[in-house]
């Protein structure tokens, strides 16, 4: 897409735009419509933005009309807006960060703009303690003082975004930064480079040849940057607009494998790897390593890739069966039309072969789901005939399957002989996400003890920093999955990357199988299978534990509802835990 940002650099830029219109008070319905092309463009996939683009066909798709095809195109081929542009200029990043603070409305942040000159969280707090606010017409004393808490607690408070929005923010931060006078390259560090489900911190690494003072001050100048709260002759750290903290760190080329090393962390791997540099006379703060693979040459490592740097021990096991995205020869858990998903079952096919994906399960959500369009028997019927008709048309091998609800008393809502008949379960919470610990825990070992085989869709039904996962004692319900002909999801939808990775070792001790899963509802969705590996990998997850890394045959056999025997460890795999497997 030219020298322009990506699909992701374009969504946060089409949000940003939003959130600065509702800033500046203009009308509610053009803010929301960049909003509402934010998540246009993100159901796309790249290839697909880059042919709509070249074509001009962009405002044919809903959501997207002329005027914001136009800023998209800019963003495409120059990295810039004019709009955005404009409203960056009319309203900083610090003033954006005033609507963070809770109780300030932007109304309020406008209007002490406008009456005190307010501009940042800082001349918000001082205002305050002046006692300059309480002047301001619809404000007072208890509203002042009350603006002065919020203050201090937002500053107290990190503040946490999903991994999704941090990648995004990321990106964002190293293009500038690699832009920057003096700065040779820029990469992503941090927890978003170790793929941490929630960020609270966006970290990058800049390599300086020379004039670090000149390049700090480039950075600190960063649009979206709200306030600057450290500088130092090798860091910048500060806000950006939502709060969020970030962090630049410059390093010499010839330590960009250290600092890079640290700035990933964790910080236990990192005193690890120092510790091993002791052992062997290496002074680390003067250890020079223009890579990582340098560095960890020197200490006599392998390269231990960023997401499993949280367990892999020094030094690691064999790490050439860790399950990759190249072992994955199957797309799971896909909706279409026939429910809640935004392509049809011949779109979503074409762009699995575009991929070069083997197979395909058709998972439309069951009766139960009436919220999001769930399939009744004659709804069904027609499906199946439509993937008879597509699957003439396309390589990928296409599967029939269901997303059942599994049932408050944990059964599931298909009829039991409807449920033999397809060639994919995957058993999925969608209500009563409330049942205390003891009523969940049965309804799901029930669930998983049926005699089909199934897989645990989403287990813990959480949405990352919306819901929490549900109330059960895990352990129990990994236990009657153990014991079932059963599998376990682990979803790649970045709003889930459930179940979680802290609970996959558990898994894995007791022998469970697993599928990573991209819960697509729209053809850019099968990209998420990067987020489902990455989960996988931060949980020690081998490719024979995996079974969309089986071929198609092998994969059908193993997953059909009638071969519920099907469900236990495969021959290959040891019974006991090793002793690296991450806790």
């Amino acid at each position: 897409m030219g020298a322009g940002v990506d699909r992701a650099g374009i969504v946060a830029a089409l949000r940003e735009i939003a959130a600065r219109l509702r800033l500046a008070g203009e009308n509610p319905f053009r803010a929301r419509a960049y909003a509402t092309g934010a998540d246009a463009v993100e159901a796309l996939s790249d290839p697909q933005l880059a042919r709509r683009l070249e074509r001009g066909t962009l405002p044919e798709i809903a959501g997207i009309g002329g005027a914001l095809a136009a800023v998209i195109g800019e963003l495409a081929r120059s990295g810039r807006a004019e709009l955005l542009e404009r409203l960056r200029a009319g309203a900083p990043a610090a003033l954006l960060e005033l609507t963070r603070v809770p109780g300030v409305t932007k109304k309020r942040a406008r209007a002490l703009h406008d009456a005190l000159g307010v501009a940042s969280v800082d001349d918000l707090a001082a205002a305050a303690q002046a006692g300059r606010i309480r002047d301001v017409k619809g404000f007072g004393p208890k509203t002042e003082a009350s603006i002065l808490e919020a203050v201090r607690a937002y500053r107290q408070r990190p503040v946490a975004i999903r991994l999704i929005d941090a990648r995004e923010a990321a990106a964002s931060l190293a293009r500038f930064v690699g832009d920057c006078p003096g700065v040779d390259a820029a990469e992503v560090a941090g927890g978003v480079r170790r793929w941490e489900e929630v960020i609270e911190e966006v970290a990058v690494m800049a390599v300086v040849g020379h004039g670090t003072a000149r390049a700090g001050e480039a950075v600190a100048g960063y649009p979206p940057l709200a306030r600057v709260e450290e500088r130092g002759p090798d860091l910048v750290v500060g806000r950006l607009a939502d709060g969020v903290r970030v962090r630049v760190r410059f390093a010499p080329p010839s330590r960009r494998g250290v600092v890079l090393v640290e700035e990933t962390g964790p910080a236990a791997h990192v005193a690890a790897l120092r510790a091993r540099a002791e052992e062997r006379g290496l002074d680390w703060d003067a250890l020079r390593a223009s890579d990582e693979a340098r560095l960890y040459a020197a200490l006599d490592l392998p390269v231990i890739p960023a997401e499993i740097r949280a367990w892999a021990p020094l030094p690691p096991p064999d790490l050439g069966d860790l399950i990759s995205a190249d072992d994955l020869q199957g797309a799971v858990h896909c909706h279409t039309t026939y429910s809640d998903g935004r392509h049809t079952i011949a779109e979503m096919a074409r762009a699995a072969d575009a991929r070069g994906l083997r197979y395909m399960t058709i998972t439309d959500h069951s009766p139960s789901a009436a919220y999001a369009g769930g399939l009744d028997v004659d709804r069904l019927r027609a499906q199946w005939d439509e993937i008879a008709r597509v699957q003439e048309t396309v390589k990928v091998r296409l599967l029939r399957g269901t997303e059942a609800d599994i049932l408050a008393d944990g059964a599931l809502d298909w009829d039991d002989d409807l449920l033999r008949r397809f060639d994919v379960v995957i058993a999925s919470v969608h209500r009563r996400h409330r049942l205390d610990a003891g009523a969940m825990t049965e309804r799901l070992v029930r669930a998983m003890h049926l005699p089909m085989f199934k897989i645990w869709g989403h287990a813990l039904g959480r949405l990352i920093l919306r819901r929490d996962p549900i109330a059960c004692d895990v352990e129990a319900v990994l236990d009657a999955v153990a014991g079932a002909p059963a599998a376990v999801e682990l979803s790649g939808d970045p709003y889930r990357l459930d179940l979680p990775p802290v609970w996959i070792p558990a898994a894995r001790r007791r022998g469970i199988r697993f599928v990573i899963s991209t819960d697509a509802h729209a053809i850019a969705d099968l990209d998420n299978v990067e987020y489902g590996v990455a989960m996988a990998r931060r949980g020690g997850v081998r490719r024979a534990e995996v079974l969309n890394a089986l071929p198609f045959a092998a994969f059908r056999a193993a997953v059909h509802p009638v071969n519920g025997s099907r469900g236990r460890r495969p021959p290959g795999i040891p019974t006991s835990s090793p002793p690296w497997l991450p806790s």
